[in-house]
């Protein structure tokens, strides 16, 4: 897997409670480039032993991990990506969860494989996920941890790019960039969100 347990450091104000990974549901995308968000996701459930289950109101498969700073909840939409703002936003209004406090976990074409990215706010990039939770939240100011999954080169590849399995050595790098986000995962959670940048930019190549 892509590393051990961990726990939770010391918190403040701006703890992550939610962190949402992006992604299409079917077994045909289940190892695409698009799905890097899901992975994330999927290895954080069991990092905390807390299964991810189908929860229909809410669009997605969700489960709470209990923490020391409070409830975490982890979402991964099965809406399709370019509805994914349909779970978020219905699990962020019901528990009250401010976009500060929302963590999304997306691929990125902007980033070579193996390099991954902590930002807040800014635009969706041409990203469908993103633009969709945007509009659904009604804000662009929710965290953003970019994983890089490279480009094709071609604009007009790209559709077709994000929806195919990376080569051998590109997913390696992918899940190398995952492994290095779970380690600073515990300084995010707590809200030490520029402490896991320091060590997340500086570590990725």
């Amino acid at each position: 897997r892509y590393g051990s347990g961990f726990s939770l450091g010391p918190t403040n104000m701006s703890a992550i409670r939610l962190v949402v990974g992006l992604g299409n549901p079917g077994p045909e995308y289940e190892k695409t480039r698009h799905n890097a968000g899901f992975w994330l996701v999927d290895e954080l459930a069991w990092q905390h032993k807390a299964p991810l289950r189908s929860e229909g109101k809410y669009f997605g498969d969700v489960s709470r991990a209990a923490l020391p700073a409070g409830d975490l909840w982890l979402l991964k939409p099965m809406t399709y990506m370019n509805l994914s703002g349909q779970a978020v936003g219905a699990l962020a209004r019901f528990y009250k969860i401010t976009p500060e406090e929302i963590l999304v976990v997306h691929d990125e074409l902007d980033l070579a494989p193996g390099v991954a990215r902590l930002k807040q706010g800014g635009g969706h990039g041409g990203h469908n996920g993103l633009k969709d939770i945007i509009a659904k939240l009604g804000s662009p100011n929710f965290w953003r941890l970019r994983i890089g999954i490279g480009h094709p080169g071609d604009r007009n590849e790209v559709a077709n790019f994000v929806l195919k399995k990376a080569r051998a050595e590109e997913q390696q790098a992918i899940d190398d960039a995952i492994a290095k986000s779970l380690q600073v995962m515990p300084d995010v959670l707590a809200g030490n969100i520029p402490g896991a940048m320091k060590t997340l930019h500086t570590v990725a190549k």
